[in-house]
């Protein structure tokens, strides 16, 4: 491991005794275009591996010795003649087989692709699907999830501002079929999976950026023939990435979000640039959603994560900032998440960080931060929970 000095102490606001601490790895860098990473159990030695897409380039499973090493294997190289931009993916066992598979986005071809993890990912290949060609413009974000409820993955897509819209596609017969749910919505950006009121039917949450909203569809039971009501949760400039949770622990679905990400050189309201979290209140669909702000004037704020990093059965947000002056910072509460919230820097100047994530990778049952920058930094990084700092 490329192990640097920690920078989770430089400029923190929580007081030392409260702090978390990190120390910080490189996993790679060199990348063409660094913006989508996942975690999972790749080949299934109960470890967790981490899959990162280099756009333009190709496409690498990182393997993990379980201390948080790592090796890299190319899943897909290079394919100039396509022109293939590899972002955004997920990991899911699509054929039934046991192994966890990949499915990703191709911003630039409008395809949604999955590949096959091969009986020995270390030897591959990994075989190539389409589960769509073309017609999907923009595609950025992707989820499995049984939609239907019979047992089978579905795909739920969005398509950033080229495509404006949420797809979803049912697996029949070997073939994928696609089902609007909803368009036109400008500028779809987050896609996440999750029963929102508690029915037993897989719902959507989403982001839709320019058009300023923060939304989630609800399954009707039958999503193929009949239409997914839509709730905005909110009205906000800018939403981008952001995750359900269950903030403070009464069995509903929260959500932490970040917003107000803009061009590098928009000009803009620094107001509109915040992490904050929309609490469930027992009936998501009827009732607003209230609006807790965790940060304000958290400039370029790109993705929050939320999940309890310090083992004292509270959750904090970990969040990422684009831009320049990117950087990762961690959010802790004093014990009411509706609260004043405090802010613990993990990483700064650190040009256009975009994804984050959280998972266990040294296997101590400590949640560690993973995230990654693109065009600047085009690098992946990882965070080491070394525990709380305690009195």
């Amino acid at each position: 491991m490329d192990r640097l000095n920690p920078t989770a102490d430089m400029k923190a606001r929580l007081p030392t005794t409260e702090r978390i601490k990190f120390t910080e790895y490189l996993i790679a860098d060199g990348f063409n275009y660094a913006y989508g990473i996942a975690a999972g159990d790749i080949d299934g030695d109960g470890d967790v591996d981490l899959i990162a897409a280099d756009g333009y380039v190709g496409l690498y499973w990182f393997e993990n010795d379980g201390k948080g090493n790592f090796t890299k294997h190319v899943i897909r190289e290079k394919r100039s003649e396509r022109g293939e931009l590899l972002e955004r993916h997920c990991l899911a066992d699509i054929n039934g087989d046991g192994r966890l598979d990949l499915v990703i986005i191709d911003n630039s071809q409008g395809h949604v692709l999955w590949f096959e993890n091969p009986p020995d990912p270390r030897k591959g290949p990994w075989p190539l699907h389409y589960i769509e060609r073309d017609m999907l413009p923009g595609a950025y974000d992707v989820a499995a999830a049984d939609i239907m409820g019979n047992g089978t993955l579905s795909i739920v897509t969005s398509s950033w501002r080229k495509g404006n819209r949420f797809v979803w596609y049912e697996k029949r017969w070997g073939d994928w079929i696609p089902h609007i749910i909803d368009h036109p919505i400008a500028e779809t950006r987050a896609v996440c999976a999750v029963d929102i009121d508690k029915d037993g039917r897989i719902d959507v949450l989403g982001t839709a950026a320019k058009e300023g909203e923060v939304v989630w569809y609800k399954n009707p039971g039958d999503p193929i023939h009949q239409p997914w009501k839509k709730t905005i949760i909110d009205s906000a400039a800018r939403p981008i990435h952001g995750h359900p949770c269950d903030m403070d622990g009464d069995g509903g679905v929260d959500v932490v979000m970040a917003l107000g990400m803009v061009g590098l050189d928009a000009e803009d309201n620094p107001a509109n640039h915040q992490v904050v979290w929309y609490e469930h209140e027992g009936q998501p669909g009827r009732s607003p959603w209230r609006k807790h702000i965790i940060a304000d004037h958290f400039h370029n704020a790109h993705e929050a994560v939320a999940g309890d990093l310090d083992g004292d059965g509270q959750i904090e947000v970990v969040a990422s900032a684009w831009g320049d002056a990117g950087r990762i910072a961690l959010f802790k509460h004093d014990g009411d998440p509706r609260g004043k919230w405090s802010m613990q820097l993990l990483k700064e100047h650190w040009p256009l960080a975009n994804q984050v994530l959280l998972a266990d990778l040294n296997g101590d049952g400590r949640l560690d931060v993973v995230a990654c920058a693109e065009r600047g930094s085009n690098e992946v990084r990882w965070w080491r929970n070394e525990g709380a700092i305690r009195k």
